[in-house]
């Protein structure tokens, strides 16, 4: 009999232990989707301030980005990309590393949704020849959320949506989407530093042959490219987009 209550009393404790562990888990997991919502509305403010600051009529191609007064918010920001057939619309900043802009937002207030920004080894200067940009997936369509459109037959297929534009302060760059893909996560296709143009070409190549559909662009050494990278899945994955510059408006 004296086993049989241990036993039980034993069961209990671990069904109560297992409980209050279940609880914990559940409780931390409900303040972190509220601060993760309340962070992405709070981006979606600060995006909506920012926009004064951008006047767009893609009609008449004009991107009219003032630069000098986004500045004066955040001298970081360096950039302003638009990729059609999805919600990328933003503002880009570049910091002194890639870390602070995965949890601060263009305020530069923390926000564990981020904000949209270029890896600091980039000038963003006409020097660079991998241009490469990031974006959390913020599962609300803002940021690289909708950057998964791009491994979508009916996104590739249309060619409104192979074009893709960044306007720095030395002018309106126009990019030519060659690759688009899926992979496990890696540094690859980040790299932005080449020792030479067969090196270079050698990397084109693969990139383009990660492409699950072929947008028969041709690559050559001396082009300049543009990659987009965001989180898929549960973070293992990302979804990439690569562009070949095509055309400068100064």
């Amino acid at each position: 009999m004296k086993k049989v209550r241990l036993k039980k009393k034993y069961r209990i404790v671990l069904e109560s232990t297992f409980m209050l562990i279940c609880l914990v888990v559940f409780i931390y997991a409900i303040i972190h989707i509220i601060n993760w919502k309340k962070d992405v509305d709070n981006n979606h403010k600060v995006k909506d301030e920012i926009e004064e600051h951008i006047i767009i009529d893609e009609k008449n191609d004009v991107f009219d980005i003032d630069f000098k007064a986004l500045k004066e918010i955040n001298s970081d920001a360096i950039a302003y990309i638009k990729v059609n057939g999805t919600n990328i619309d933003y503002v880009v900043v570049k910091g002194k590393d890639n870390s602070y802009y995965l949890t601060h937002n263009f305020n530069r207030e923390y926000n564990i949704a981020g904000w949209i920004f270029a890896d600091y080894h980039n000038k963003l200067d006409d020097t660079d020849k991998n241009i490469v940009i990031y974006g959390h997936n913020t599962k609300d369509g803002s940021m690289f959320e909708t950057l998964i459109n791009v491994l979508d037959k009916n996104w590739q297929e249309d060619s409104r949506n192979q074009v893709v534009t960044l306007v720095t302060e030395n002018g309106k760059y126009k990019y030519q989407v060659f690759s688009t893909y899926s992979i496990k996560h890696e540094d690859y296709y980040i790299n932005t530093l080449f020792y030479n143009d067969y090196d270079f070409l050698e990397f084109l190549n693969t990139i383009r042959s990660r492409s699950n559909y072929d947008y028969n662009i041709d690559l050559k050494s001396d082009d300049k490219i543009l990659t987009l990278s965001s989180c898929i899945g549960e973070g293992q994955k990302r979804v990439v987009l690569h562009a070949k510059l095509i055309d400068i408006t100064e």
